[in-house]
């Protein structure tokens, strides 16, 4: 025999050895799976045994797909995702052998990875899609035997989803992998985000785990489920993991075939399986890129769950020691201190622990002790750097007041997405004035603390029934999150005490809530679309968190696992803000209906079950209103005389928008001298072109109006699609000249000079800042305000934005002559009509609120044209008398007395429930109301079902504002007087 004979009648023996063995070692249906690849499994089954000498086998590397073969050993799966960790994964397939590789003490992993993400957009066509026959019909057959409990009616339509984002996996996994898929899917989207399912294998050994997850991290996912495997013993001999879109966001949908490798099984009701569901739900909260993860939950040091709190300490102390001391408390600061003693942090959680658990609490003796080990090691900690000791006992007290302050927390619900810490206000009181100075001097009702993997924030309300919006601010590099983590709570307090001023005419006070979002690490434009599906994430897990500690029965959380140290109903109401989106509104109610909380749909407002903003005009029918009557103080009355007028916001604007379109409609003379939004700032001596005005309204940004509409003198300066020359950026700037329209491109410091300068130096009778940055006239620049004469560049202001001007600024303003109507007054129509949209909710059938809506919404909008005439005429009647009194202050003076007002007669009826609907308070009941509620009988007497607190809240509200705008104080008085001496002495 030659040697060629020989060498081939060798290799051919091999690889008969080769495909014997993987045939014996390899569960059968991996070569199922691996049929659409078959020159993979030729080279895996001819150079099996070239792992002996080489750390892995490539079996297929292409531009979406990528197959290794592998020797199983700590560390692999994560050395080859390390490689690829920026990459979406589509579908990944992890298989050992069963024992070692010939002449090997080694088992083989084969790793299959798929990069094919489908977009949503590639999804949402999923009706036309044509399944091959047959196909359909034996999954069906599969699923009716294997998950008689899937919901059939959606069968059709999840597997065609499933089919458009891997076609490829639908054709060749078998019907049985197909139906869990299609199972998991249907699970996990009923179940809020979240589904673990254990159930056993033919093998006793090996259990089958069934983990889903809508909208997960989008990075390192994967390699964190592996690792939390891993830390619980828990090997896993094969996995199937599938990630794909609905239509709206990516789904994880995953299988794993595990078994303790101490022999223990994993079944449901386990202490074990109650370990993997705490770590396995808590990959959504915990970050890998966080210091806690890496350093102490990968070395056990932590378990996930004590990791995340650990982070939310840090974020807690951070957020409310630096918004008056950032350099002391930086987040470096406090992350540091957490991090360089985690025997202080872990005393830290064990004393939350304590409090929270619900077979612990404050009552058991065990928390007595552990609160005392706990204060004595804060007291006495010292490491012999007094200033850095000084630093760090400052945030350990922080967080201790935190500990003690929280009234209840859904740490211990097992299926979250976020944490949510309801905290007793008092708490700012025991922090301290070096921590507080800097704050409006009130006390909030109630903070609540949420955090998240993604992002963290408060809602802070200053009344028991509680309104205001939802915004969440984006933060796109590490120096943004760093100063808006400074300022944050500040800036909430701040909204939601100006909100409170504002809500003076409505039962709800005013509350804010406020998230910051990290999306720090996607760097690349390509990542926008991630960045929605974790601003999503971050709104639906916090929204979740929310419910878990205030859908209550009878006062107490209904979870049982929330121990509840406040126990009374909460009715806290939000609104839409920045960036939060319709589909995410319409999703809170939904939420919020199906788990029960107490205000149902009516949580969220300007939902289609509602008063569109926008679309209505709410919010600047109050502010026209207010300009109406200030100018008509100045001897112009808008709807006869000529006047101008300049707008920051947009003409796509809600607020400016539809202050445009409102003084466009009923103003004949009005000239619209400048405009100023995002994408460009339009400045036109004559007045913009009203026709071009009109047909961009409400319809399109600034930057469309067309300049051949200019007039002679005017100019657009464009913020968008600038260009860039060599190293310079240059912005579009088009003018109306004599010779007619002339382009040319302007340096960023000229841009940015002229841009900033327009709201100060554009000469016009009035202005309305109806968007913008806050704080954009402040100390250090309203002085830019004034003409080179020194008399302002317009006599009134009506803030249809908010905190656009700071305090400071304003009454600089008013004392060289210009009428302030602050935002608190101003812009209040646009919560006046939300309050009216819960009552909407709480009084009428959906099917009622859609086939009465117009009606409804015209009585609303009289209300709001009231409640806005009511208040600038009296704030100008004050001034009147008063001339020494500034406007803002009289807007302030007038919140003031409403609130205290409606304080003392909420307690009032508190305490006397049974006068509410006694004739005299159910006429005041009904007068709050729309006409529509208040005149029809089947409407009227519904009052009646509304909570008592709303009943209480309604009165306040419409006695305290009555009593203020069309009282009489020496009358009123009298009146008092009267009664006390008809009771005393009649």
């Amino acid at each position: 025999m030659t040697s060629k004979a020989s060498v081939r009648k060798s290799a051919a023996y091999e690889l008969s050895e080769n495909r014997k063995w993987l045939k014996e070692q390899i569960n059968p249906y991996f070569f199922t799976s691996m049929q659409d690849e078959p020159e993979a499994l030729v080279l895996l089954e001819r150079e099996l045994r070239s792992l002996k000498i080489n750390r892995r086998l490539i079996l297929a590397d292409r531009d979406k797909s990528l197959i290794l073969a592998r020797v199983n050993e700590p560390g692999s799966l994560y050395d080859s995702l390390r490689h690829f960790q920026d990459r979406e994964i589509s579908y990944a397939m992890i298989t050992h052998s069963d024992g070692p590789m010939p002449d090997m003490d080694q088992a083989l992993e084969i790793q299959r990875f798929e990069f094919d993400r489908k977009s949503n957009e590639d999804i949402q066509a999923w009706k036309d899609v044509q399944l091959p026959q047959g196909l359909a019909r034996r999954i069906a057959a599969e699923m009716r035997g294997t998950y008689p409990e899937f919901d059939l009616k959606e069968f059709d339509r999840l597997l065609k989803i499933l089919w458009l984002n891997n076609e490829s996996y639908v054709k060749v996994a078998s019907p049985l992998r197909v139906a869990q898929v299609l199972q998991l899917l249907q699970k996990s989207s009923r179940s809020g985000g979240l589904y673990l399912h254990v159930e056993p294998t033919p093998d006793v050994k090996i259990s089958r785990v069934h983990f889903a997850v809508a909208n997960p991290p989008q990075k390192e996912f994967l390699l964190q489920l592996m690792e939390v495997f891993n830390r619980l013993d828990l090997g896993v001999n094969r996995a199937y993991c599938l990630t794909i879109s609905n239509g709206v966001h990516p789904y994880f949908l995953g299988t794993f075939l595990v078994n303790r490798r101490s022999g223990e099984v994993l079944e449901p009701g386990s202490e074990l399986f109650r370990r993997l569901q705490q770590e396995l739900y808590n990959t959504q909260i915990v970050s890998t890129k966080s210091y806690t993860y890496r350093e102490f939950v990968t070395t056990n040091v932590m378990t996930g769950e004590e990791a995340s709190l650990v982070n939310a300490f840090i974020a807690f102390c951070h957020t409310n020691l630096a918004h008056n001391q950032p350099d002391r408390f930086g987040l470096d600061d406090v992350q540091n201190a957490f991090h360089a003693h985690p025997e202080m942090s872990l005393q830290l959680v064990k004393l939350f622990k304590a409090r929270f658990d619900p077979a612990i609490t404050e009552s058991h003796p065990l928390y007595g002790s552990i609160l005392a080990e706990t204060v004595q090691a804060v007291n006495d900690y010292n490491t012999g750097h007094r200033y850095l000791d000084e630093v760090r006992r400052a945030i350990y007290r922080c967080c201790l007041i935190f500990i003690t302050h929280t009234l209840k927390t859904n740490f211990f619900v097992l299926e979250k997405q976020a944490f949510a810490f309801r905290l007793d206000p008092t708490y700012l009181t025991e922090l301290g004035p070096a921590f507080t100075a800097d704050l409006p001097q009130a006390l909030p009702f109630r903070v609540t603390f949420f955090f998240s993997r993604f992002g963290f924030g408060y809602h802070i309300g200053f009344s028991d029934i509680a309104r205001g919006g939802w915004r969440t601010v984006i933060a796109r590099n590490m120096d943004d999150f760093i100063t808006n983590s400074n300022t944050i709570f500040r800036e909430n307090f701040v909204l939601a005490h100006t909100q409170h001023l504002k809500n003076k005419d409505i039962y709800e006070g005013g509350s804010k809530l406020v998230l910051i979002l990290d999306s720090s690490d996607l760097q690349r434009g390509g990542e926008r679309q991630m960045e929605n599906w974790r601003l999503y994430k971050l709104q639906h897990g916090v929204t979740n968190a929310f419910l878990d500690i205030f859908v209550t029965d009878h006062g107490v959380a209904r979870s049982p696992v929330v121990v509840d140290y406040y126990r009374e109903d909460e009715p806290i109401e939000l609104g839409p803000d920045e960036n939060m989106h319709d589909s995410m509104i319409e999703n809170i109610a939904r939420i919020s209906k199906r788990r029960g909380y107490i205000l149902g749909i009516g949580i969220m407002s300007s939902k289609e079950v509602g008063i569109n903003h926008k679309e209505y005009g709410v919010t600047s029918t109050g502010v026209v209103k207010f300009a109406e009557i200030t100018m008509a103080e100045l001897g112009i009355d808008i709807y006869r005389d000529p006047f101008s007028v300049k707008f920051t916001g947009g003409p796509n604007g809600d607020v400016a928008g539809n202050a445009m379109r409102i003084m466009l409609e009923r103003a004949p003379h009005v000239a619209i001298k400048l405009i100023l939004d995002g994408t460009a700032a339009l400045c036109d001596p004559e007045g913009a072109d009203r026709k071009e005005l009109s047909r961009i309204v409400l319809q399109q940004d600034l930057d469309a109006f067309d300049p051949q509409a200019l007039h002679p003198g005017g100019f657009l300066l464009y913020r968008s699609g600038s260009r860039r020359d060599g190293l310079r950026e240059l912005y579009r700037k088009v003018s109306r000249t004599a010779e007619g329209v002339r382009e040319e491109w302007i340096s960023t410091d000229e841009f940015s000079k002229v841009y900033a300068s327009l709201p100060f130096t554009v000469k016009t009778d009035l202005f309305i800042p109806a968007g913008g940055r806050p704080e954009s006239i402040d100390k250090d620049n309203w002085q830019n305000y004034l003409l080179p004469s020194g008399a302002p560049s317009a006599g009134a202001i009506v803030e249809g934005a908010n905190s656009f001007i700071t305090p400071e600024a304003r009454v600089q303003l008013q004392k060289k002559g210009v009428i302030i109507m602050r935002d608190a007054s101003a812009n209040k129509c646009g919560v006046i009509s939300s309050s009216y949209e819960i009552i909407a909710n709480l009084l009428l059938t959906e099917t009622e609120f859609m086939a009465h809506k117009e009606r409804y919404v015209q009585d609303v909008l009289e209300i709001l044209e009231q409640r806005a005439a009511d208040e600038a005429r009296l704030i100008l009647k004050r001034r009147r008398e008063q001339p020494g009194l500034l406007c803002t202050e009289i807007s302030d003076a007038l919140s003031g007395e409403i609130n205290e007002h409606y304080a003392t007669i909420y307690r009032f009826f508190q305490k006397r429930p049974q006068l509410c609907l006694q004739p005299i308070y159910k006429k005041a009941i009904l007068a709050h109301l729309p006409k529509m509620l208040r005149e029809e009988p089947k409407y009227a007497k519904r009052i009646k079902n509304l909570p008592q607190k709303y009943l209480f809240a309604i009165l306040a509200a419409e006695i305290g504002s009555s009593l203020v705008y069309r009282g009489d104080r020496e009358g009123d008085f009298e009146a008092t007087l009267k009664g006390h001496l008809m009771r005393m002495f009649s």
